[in-house]
Order: structure tokens, then sequence, then C-alpha cells
């Protein structure tokens, strides 16, 4: 009897030993290792310290109320100063060393694109959400099997141009410029921008780009002043979105001034000043401040005191609830990548007047674009 009880305790130890070794990487019974890059520092640091702090206080908010299926959500937040190498480090860091089970909220086309490419979609680790519009990002997996991994909740620059161009031709202007980043959120946008002018019968009138990082604007200025354009589409952060726009103005022109939602309102009033107004921006979030919609409502109610309110904290209340969501239909006790990449796939939510839906070849969960206008005191009015 001695003899059986042995056998029997070995075979329980082996049992727990071979389960234990097939645990997915991240998970443990009680916690759940979510990993995320973004800019800390930086030319885009505003929106990397916004995005981290609503989804850190998400997950908190969670973790407060049983978190995921029992398990408590952990976030590792590291800072890439908008550097695409330092993304790519930081991506292979939070898998190889801080074991994460997935990522969400990265910042900045070429990043997340790099980041996708040679770490997380060969490791084969989901990333769900991201502040990118990039045609990259939303490939179907049979182009691209890196892709498989990539959940994109917002509308792609395209659409975004899209919109733009399909208002600028409706108000009858033919002599359009476009201003971009010299990266691929930058060459995205043009290439929507151009697509979109097409449909039109029209093209860019001239275009000029500047680097990512830089203000350096003195090339794109003069290809871009030469035409005296009507209107100039700025596929740039704010930065050199403020320097394209007080340059053009001590030139004596004053076109219709278009950007994408990357840019920043609030920055680029601060930067501008009264010069701000009138500028207009398509956004990919629901209006922050109408609380007539379910899920703007909600979210308010989650800023409360916080605030104050954006369309940056936005996106990254949207990306934590997707985030959530996802991992609570994804299973329980036996949580797995493959469980999570199947119930992202299979997701078809609206999270109350914003819809997120993906598929087994749908990696662009959503085409929703609203144009904005900056009006007094800096404030949007849609």
């Amino acid at each position: 009897m001695k003899a059986i009880r042995h056998i029997l305790s070995a075979c329980l130890i082996f049992a727990g030993a071979f389960q234990i070794s097939f645990a997915e990487t991240g998970i443990t019974d009680n916690t759940i290792a979510q990993g995320m890059s973004v800019p800390l520092s930086g030319p885009a640091s505003s929106q990397g310290q916004e995005l981290k702090k609503v989804i850190s206080a998400y997950f908190d908010q969670v973790n407060k109320n049983g978190g995921i299926n029992g398990r408590k959500l952990q976030l590792t937040v590291m800072d890439d100063a908008y550097v695409p190498e330092k993304t790519v480090a930081n991506t292979r860091t939070l898998i190889e060393t801080n074991k994460v089970f997935a990522l969400l909220g990265y910042y900045g086309s070429t990043a997340m694109t790099e980041a996708m490419d040679k770490v997380f979609g060969p490791a084969k680790v989901p990333m769900i959400g991201g502040i990118s519009g990039a045609m990259s990002l939303r490939q179907a997996p049979a182009s691209n099997p890196n892709n498989r991994y990539m959940f994109s909740q917002r509308a792609s620059y395209a659409d975004e141009a899209e919109a733009i161009g399909t208002q600028l031709a409706t108000l009858g202007l033919k002599n359009i410029a476009v201003f971009y980043q010299n990266d691929g959120f930058g060459k995205a946008g043009l290439e929507g921008l151009s697509n979109a002018l097409k449909k039109h019968k029209l093209t860019p009138s001239a275009t000029g780009s500047v680097e990512r990082n830089s203000e350096d604007i003195g090339k794109a200025l003069e290809a871009i002043a030469k035409v005296n354009p009507q209107a100039v589409v700025m596929v740039t952060l704010h930065k050199p979105t403020a320097a394209m726009i007080k340059a053009l103005r001590k030139a004596n022109q004053s076109p219709m001034i278009m950007t994408l939602s990357p840019v920043s309102a609030e920055q680029l009033t601060q930067e501008l000043g009264n010069q701000a107004r009138g500028i207009g921006i398509s956004q990919v979030m629901p209006y922050p401040w109408n609380d007539t919609v379910a899920i703007v409502k909600e979210y308010q109610q989650f800023i409360g005191k916080q605030g104050p309110y954006s369309y940056t904290s936005m996106e990254g209340f949207i990306i934590a609830k997707v985030a959530v969501d996802a991992l609570r239909k994804a299973g329980g006790k036996d949580l797995s990548r493959e469980k999570l990449v199947s119930a992202l796939e299979s997701m078809n939510q609206d999270f109350g007047g914003y819809r997120v839906a993906f598929g087994p070849n749908n990696r662009a969960g959503s085409q929703f674009v609203q144009l904005t206008v900056i009006g007094a005191g800096g404030k949007l009015i849609k």
C-alpha cells in the first residue's frame, strides 16, 4: 500500500511539474502580465503620458472589481521616446525579460510596424490596439503572417485622408498641397490623400516632407509656398505642423489647414495661440465632450476629476476596454495567447456608440472618422 501511495504521489508531482512547464507565458493563477511601449519623453511625450495614465487607471479599476476571471492585470510600461529602434528593443525586453502575455497601446506607425515584423509577430504575442493608422498594420494575415497578432482598434490614415480629401473636393478646392512626416505615418497619410483626391480627378499640387523629430521645414516650405495652395493637408505632429503654419503666415499665405488625428489640438493651440483657430483635424474617436453617446458618458464618469477630457485619453480608454473584453472572452484558468487571438478575431462589439469588429482576415477594427475644427480658445468644434 505504501508503495502505491509513493507511486501516486510521484505521478501527481510529475503532473504538476508538467502542467507548470506548459503554462502560458505571462500567466499565473493570480496575474496576467501586459506590456506597453510609448513615448514618455520626446516630441510625443504628452500623448504617451496620457495613454499610460488612462490605461493604468482602467486596469486598476478592473483589478479592484476582481480582475479578469480572478486574475489581476499587471502592466509594465517602457519609454521609447518616439524612436522606432527603442520601441523594437523595448518590445524584445517586454517579451523576453518581463515575460508579458500580451502587448497593447503602442504609439507610432513606423515603431509599431517594425516591432510587429521584428519582434511580437515572430514571437506570436498579440498586440491589442495602438495609435497608428498605417495600412501596414492592417494587412490580412494571408499577406503578412505577422499581422495575425496585430489588432488595430481605430480607423486608418487612408480613412482619415479620404474624409479630408472628400471634404476639400466638395468645397471646390483644387490646389491642395501635402506636408508630411518622412516615415510610415506621413507616407501612409500622403498615399491615402492622393488616393482620395484621385477619386475626384485631382492630385496634390505640391508635396513637402520633414524628418521625424525635426522642425527643419525649409525645403518643404519652399515647395509648398511656390504653388500658393488653397489648402494644405499636414500629416505631421504638432511641432512641425505649427512651424509650417507660422512660416506660411509669415509668407502672407493663408490656406485652409487640415491635419490628421495624431496632431493634438491642445498642443497646437499652445504653439500657435489664436493662429490655431480654424485648423481642421480628422478624429477617429467619438467627440469626448458629447455625453449623449454612451461610451463618452462612461469615459467622462471614469475620468472624473482626473480630466481634462481629450481624444488621446478617450482612445486609451477604448483600447483598455477592448483588451479587457477580449481577455474575459478568451477563457478562464486555461487562458492562452491563441485563445486571445481567437477572441479578438470573433469580436464584433458595440461599446456604446463605437463599434470594434475584427475577423480572421480583418485587422482593421473601425472606420469611424469625424472632422473637427479648432475654435476660439482652442476648443474643438465638430
